[in-house]
């Protein structure tokens, strides 16, 4: 029972698993510790913690940021936040904000279209959610529209297609300062899923090193064995920290387990307490002068 999971998503953002029975999941697969990464939230750490606490593993607190690169979204993991920072709550509800009103804009559009999608259909009974995309993919399924997840956001979610209006830019400073201030540690998450090529990877990895990054997460269900030895190799380059995890969402994701990704993620203990290490040592001063340079 020494294998982590620092990327996992519940009911609390667009996971289909309550944040408890994420925690539950975990320790039946003998997860020592997961990180729970809701977006734009943080509102199923309490119950995390306290499912942790019953389970006997460990919660690191955490949340997954999305900002925009050179016109490409790009997602950034705080771990070990402090959820009740007064800033960071004031930061995540400016980024709620503005994820609500183009999920305003979104349904209107379908509504326009005579499709007869409604706000309380897209929270499914969590009325603290905060609505993504895949929230509108279940129930563009469910009600018939799409005959798959898959076909959902091919035909209607495309950022930027006749539904789904891309959302306020937020530039990666906005992110950093953000999660720097409050003296979390920032990894970039999922660097392949933005198809930048190798030579742009490195120079967004060398930007916000400049930013204050402290990881950079080399495992990922989405990396194979050839890209996360690159981008360990990268990480070490640049002074940073390897993080991983599954991107585990339930069954919005169903062919991705937690703890094990799509079976080849195996995780150890020792990429955790590496990074407990450095943010201790490195989450002080330093971390919080940075962070006021940019405030959301």
């Amino acid at each position: 029972m020494n294998n982590i999971d620092l990327h996992v998503h519940s009911n609390a953002s667009d996971g289909t698993m309550s944040p408890s029975q994420v925690v539950e999941l975990a320790a039946r697969c003998r997860l020592s510790a997961i990180a729970l990464t809701d977006h734009d939230t943080t509102a199923g750490i309490q119950e995390a913690r306290q499912a942790a606490a019953r389970a006997g593993i460990e919660l690191v607190p955490g949340i997954e940021f999305s900002c925009v690169y050179q016109d490409t979204e790009i997602h950034i993991l705080g771990l070990f936040i402090r959820e009740e920072d007064p800033a960071l709550s004031l930061g995540i509800q400016k980024l709620r904000d503005i994820r609500r009103k183009r999920n305003e804009e979104m349904l209107s559009r379908f509504q326009a279209d005579r499709m007869a999608i409604t706000l309380e259909e897209l929270r499914d009974g969590n009325p603290n959610a905060a609505i993504t995309r895949a929230h509108f993919a279940r129930v563009l399924v469910k009600k018939g529209y799409a005959s798959s997840l898959n076909q959902a956001f091919s035909r209607y979610l495309q950022y930027g297609g006749r539904y789904c209006i891309r959302k306020e830019k937020i530039a990666p400073e906005q992110i950093m300062g953000l999660l720097r201030e409050n003296r979390a540690f920032p990894s970039l998450a999922h660097i392949m899923q933005y198809k930048l090529g190798w030579e742009e990877n490195e120079r967004l990895i060398i930007r916000l090193k400049e930013l204050g990054l402290l990881g950079l997460e080399v495992y990922h269900s989405s990396h194979n064995e050839h890209q996360s030895s690159q981008l360990l190799a990268l990480a070490e380059k640049h002074g940073l920290l390897p993080t991983g995890g599954s991107d585990f969402h339930g069954k919005n994701k169903p062919d991705i387990q937690i703890g094990t990704g799509r079976g080849g993620l195996n995780l150890p203990y020792g990429l955790l307490a590496a990074i407990k290490e450095r943010n201790s040592s490195d989450g002080g001063e330093f971390g919080m002068n940075l962070g006021r340079q940019t405030r959301l």
